[in-house]
C-alpha cells in the first residue's frame, strides 16, 4: 500500500533518543515533530488550567476516592467506603483515578489529573493514527483540531471516564491503520485488545467504532482474499469480547455476600447493568426504571432542574440534536469542513484501487463519526460531553480532506472548494454563535473578515509554494478561530465536562457550585468525623447522590440506600435494623417532599425522629431523622446542590 507522500526527512542525529524528543524520526519531515509536541503543550495548558479548583463530578468522585482506600472497593469498583453497592457503570476510568489518589493523596487536581494525561496522549495518537493513512501535514491538521474543540478542553478538565474511553479508541483507530499498511494480523488484535478496555470504560459505546475499523479493514488490508481479512476481523472481534466481557464475567463468579450489590439492577447483576440500565434501556428511555421506581428526591432534583446536566437534560432527540444548540457548541464547529473532505477524497479518488490509504482512512473516521452520531441523535438522553466522542473522527477527516486536495499549488477547482469550505465554516460558527447565551458579537463579526480574508487569499493565484502554504495557513486560521475562542472562553471561565461554551451564567455558576462549595464541606465533615467514632458511618442517605460529596471530601463512610437512584435492594431493611441496632449509623436524612414508597425509608421515618431545620437553612425536599443521640447532620454541614444527575 502505497503511503501519502511526505516531505524530506528530517536528518538523522547520533544524540541519544531522550535529548532529541523534539526532533521528528527519520521517515518525517522535520517540522513534524515540532509541531506536534507544541500542540500537545497548547492542550496541556488548556487542560490542566486551574485543575487544583476544578468542577468534579462527585459520584465519581466519591467512587474514586473509595476505591483508593480499599482494593476490595478498587477490584469490585464500590461507590462508598463499606463497599455496599458499586457505581453504574464499569470502573475502568475510575481504576486510574483511583492509583492516581492513592500515588498523590487525595487532592482534586490528583482527581483531575489522569484526565489531563489522557488528553494529551489522544492528541499525540491521533496525530499517529491520521499520519499513517494521510501523511503529516493531515496528521497535524487533525491533532489541532481536536485540541482547539471545545467539548474536549472541557471532558479533559473533569473527572468524567469519556477521555479514557475516547483515547482507547483512538489507539484502537491507530492499530487498526498500521494493520492495513502491514498486513500483520498482531496491530489488528491489538486494536481488538484497546476496544475491550474500552469497553471496560463506557461499556457498550466502545462497540460502536467496531463497524467503521472493520469496514476500513475489510476493505483495505493487503490479503487478497476477502475470505482471509473477514478471518482476520472476527479473531480481533473475538479478542474484543473476551476483553470486554472478563471482569464483568470474574465478578459474576464472587458469590453475592462478598462484594458489593451490582448498582443499575434488580437481581444483582453486572450484565443487566451493562446491557439493560446502560445499554437497551438508554435506546428506549426506560433505564431509570430498570430496578424499580427511582427515589422521589431524584424526581424533585430533575423537575426543579437542580443537576448538572440541567442544561442538556430537555433536549429531546431529533435528525438535528448534534448541529445546533449546546451539542453543536461543544463539537459541530468544523463539521462542515469533515463532510467536504470526506465527500471529496471518496469522489476523487473513486478510481484508486482497493487499498488507497486515504480512501480507507475515510471510512474508518466517516464510520466512527456516521454510526456514534446516528446514536447520538437517536438516544432519549445524552449528556454533553458524550459528544467529545465525534470530535477525533470530525478532526481526522479534517485532516483527510486537505491531504486529498493534493500537493500545491491547487487548480482553481480546488481553490474553489477549499474557499466555499472556510464560508461554510465560518457561516456555521457565526450561527451557533448566536445560539449561545454570552458569545460575544463582535468575535463572530472578527470571524468572518478573516474568513473572508482567507476566501480571496485563495482565490487569487498562488505564487509558488510559499504562497499555496499562507494561503492553507490563512484559511486554518479562519476556520479555527471561533472554536479556539470558545475553549479559551471554557479555560478561563474556569469551566468543566458539563459545561458548554458561551453558557449562562447561571448554568456555570450552578455547574461549579461544588468547586465553590469545597472549603466549606471539608470543613463540614472534618466537624462530622469528630463527632462520629472512626468505625462508624457519618450518617445515612437515600440514594448515592445525597452521600456523594461527604464520601468524596472526608473518605468515611456515608450508608447510600438504594445507590444511585435509590431503587436497588441494597442495604436490605434488615441490614439497616441492625446497623441503627448497634449504633453503626444514627442519622438520615431523607426525602420528605414528596413522599416515596421504599420501605426502608417509611421504617425510618416511622421508628426515628425527625430534627428540626437549623435556622436560615433554604427549604430542600430532604429532612434528618435521627435514630439515637448523635447530632443531626444538617447542624454542621451546610446545604449543597443534590444530586448530581451524572448519568453518564
Amino acid at each position: 500500500m502505497a503511503v501519502i507522500p511526505e516531505t524530506a526527512p528530517a536528518a538523522a542525529s547520533g544524540a541519544p533518543r531522550w535529548l532529541t524528543v523534539w526532533r521528528s524520526p527519520a521517515d518525517q519531515p522535520g517540522w513534524a515533530r515540532p509541531a506536534l509536541l507544541a500542540i500537545a503543550a497548547v492542550a496541556v495548558v488548556g487542560y490542566g488550567w486551574g485543575m487544583a479548583g476544578a468542577s468534579v463530578e462527585p459520584f465519581y468522585g466519591a467512587a474514586a476516592r473509595s476505591m483508593a482506600q480499599s482494593w476490595h472497593d478498587f477490584v469490585f469498583g464500590a461507590f462508598d467506603p463499606a463497599g455496599t453497592v458499586t457505581v453504574d457503570k464499569l470502573p475502568g476510568a475510575l481504576w486510574v483515578q483511583a492509583l492516581s489518589l492513592r500515588v498523590f493523596g487525595f487532592h482534586i487536581w490528583a482527581l483531575v489529573l489522569p484526565q489531563v494525561v489522557e488528553g494529551a496522549l489522544t492528541v499525540l495518537v491521533l496525530y499517529r493514527a491520521v499520519r499513517r493513512l494521510a501523511g503529516p501535514a493531515a496528521g497535524l491538521i487533525a491533532a489541532a483540531v481536536l485540541a482547539v474543540t471545545p467539548v474536549t478542553v472541557l471532558l479533559s478538565r473533569g473527572n468524567i471516564s469519556d477521555s479514557l474511553l475516547i483515547l482507547l479508541l483512538v489507539l484502537a483507530a491507530d492499530a487498526t491503520s498500521a494493520a492495513l499498511l502491514t498486513g500483520s494480523l498482531r496491530p489488528l488484535l491489538m486494536a481488538g485488545v484497546w476496544v475491550g478496555l474500552a469497553f471496560q470504560t463506557k461499556m457498550i459505546q466502545a462497540w460502536l467504532a467496531l463497524p467503521a475499523l472493520a469496514a476500513a479493514y475489510l476493505l483495505a488490508a493487503p490479503a487478497a482474499r476477502l475470505r482471509t481479512r473477514c478471518a482476520h476481523v472476527a479473531l480481533a472481534g473475538l479478542v474484543t469480547a473476551v476483553i470486554s466481557l472478563s471482569w464483568m464475567t470474574a465478578v459474576t463468579l464472587v458469590p453475592a455476600q462478598d462484594r458489593p450489590y451490582v448498582d443499575g439492577s434488580s437481581d444483582d447483576s453486572v450484565y443487566t447493568q451493562v446491557f439493560d440500565y446502560n445499554g437497551l434501556g438508554r435506546l428506549t428511555g426506560n433505564w431509570a426504571t430498570v430496578a424499580g421506581p427511582p427515589s422521589p428526591i431524584i424526581i424533585a432534583a430533575k423537575e426543579s432542574g437542580q443537576l448538572l446536566n440541567a442544561e442538556t437534560f430537555g433536549i429531546t432527540a431529533s435528525w438535528h440534536r448534534l448541529l445546533s444548540g449546546p451539542f453543536a457548541a461543544d463539537s459541530g464547529w468544523l463539521v462542515p469542513a469533515a463532510v467536504v473532505g470526506a465527500a471529496g477524497v471518496l469522489v476523487g479518488r473513486r478510481r484508486q484501487g482497493r487499498r488507497d490509504p486515504l480512501r480507507a482512512a475515510v471510512v474508518l473516521w466517516g464510520g466512527w463519526w456516521l454510526i456514534l452520531a446516528v446514536f447520538f441523535s437517536a438516544g432519549t438522553f445524552i449528556n454533553a460531553y458524550y459528544v467529545a466522542a465525534l470530535v477525533p473522527a470530525v478532526a481526522a477527516l479534517c485532516g483527510a480532506g486537505l491531504a486529498g486536495c493534493g500537493p500545491g499549488p491547487w487548480p482553481a477547482r480546488t481553490r474553489l472548494i477549499v474557499a466555499a469550505t472556510v464560508l461554510a465554516c465560518a457561516g456555521y460558527g457565526a450561527y451557533l454563535m448566536s445560539g449561545t447565551a454570552t458569545g460575544p458579537a463582535l468575535l463572530t463579526v472578527v470571524a468572518l473578515v478573516v474568513a473572508a480574508a482567507a476566501v480571496g487569499q485563495l482565490l487569487l493565484p498562488a505564487s509558488g509554494r510559499a504562497g499555496q502554504l499562507t494561503a492553507v495557513a490563512f484559511a486554518g486560521a479562519a476556520v479555527l478561530l471561533l472554536p479556539a475562542a470558545a475553549s479559551v472562553s471554557c479555560v478561563i471561565g474556569g469551566l468543566g465536562p458539563f459545561d458548554t461554551p458561551f453558557e449562562s451564567s447561571k448554568i456555570a455558576h450552578d455547574n461549579q457550585a461544588l468547586a465553590r462549595a469545597g472549603p466549606a464541606l471539608t470543613g463540614a465533615v472534618q466537624r462530622l468525623v469528630l463527632e462520629r467514632p472512626p468505625g462508624d458511618a457519618l450518617f445515612g442517605t437515600d440514594t448515592s447522590g445525597l452521600a456523594q460529596n461527604y464520601i468524596l471530601y472526608s473518605g468515611r463512610e456515608v450508608l447510600p440506600i438504594g445507590g444511585y437512584l435509590g431503587n436497588v435492594p441494597a442495604p436490605t431493611l434488615a441490614t439497616l435494623q441492625a446497623d441503627i441496632r448497634r449504633g453503626y449509623v444514627r442519622t438520615f436524612v431523607l426525602p420528605v417532599a414528596p413522599e416515596g414508597s421504599d420501605p426502608r425509608v417509611r421504617w425510618i421515618e416511622s421508628h426515628c425522629t425527625e430534627e428540626p431545620p437549623p435556622p436560615g437553612r433554604l427549604p430542600v425536599p430532604y429532612a434528618d431523622f435521627s435514630c439515637g443521640t448523635t447530632a443531626p447532620v444538617s447542624q454542621s454541614a451546610p446545604a449543597t446542590r443534590q444530586p448530581s444527575g451524572a448519568q453518564g
